[in-house]
């Protein structure tokens, strides 16, 4: 595996809150993130978002399923599973990477559907979603 891709997964998979500090190992200073959820331009902004998802979250950990690496860009899929209040919970989800000419990243996008991945599982809002898709499914 290409030693960029290897790291960052090795990273991920064994991420702890203590971790967070030294993210700019791995990003630069101007990293660009974003999910369904952020979008910062900065190192500091991306220990922020993983310091609060240890905060909010119970033992969250990824697993990475797949890594494909072009030149100076990766593809992740993985699975993101954590505890929230008291149940399991699992979304799957992939991220486009790119790294800087230094090895570092300076692009990284998480992709997962908010709606299938967390509102579906809401009491009433997941209802509603539900239908929602029933409804606007072709077939």
């Amino acid at each position: 595996m290409d030693p960029r891709a290897r790291a960052f997964v090795d990273l991920f998979e064994n991420l702890k809150p203590a971790d967070v500090a030294w993210l700019g190992r791995y990003y630069t200073e101007q990293a660009y993130f974003r999910d369904p959820f952020n979008e910062v331009h900065s190192l500091a902004g991306i220990q922020a978002i993983f310091d609060h998802m240890f905060k909010s979250l119970e033992a969250p950990r990824f697993k990475v399923l797949d890594v494909l690496v072009q030149d100076q860009q990766c593809f992740l899929s993985w699975d993101f599973e954590f505890g929230l209040r008291g149940r399991s919970e699992r979304i799957h989800g992939a991220s486009h990477l790119r790294f800087a000419d230094d090895g570092r990243v300076a692009y990284h996008r998480d992709y997962w559907d908010a709606a299938e991945e967390l509102w579906e599982k809401v009491p009433v809002l997941g209802a509603l979603m539900r239908w929602l898709r029933l409804r606007l499914r072709v077939a």
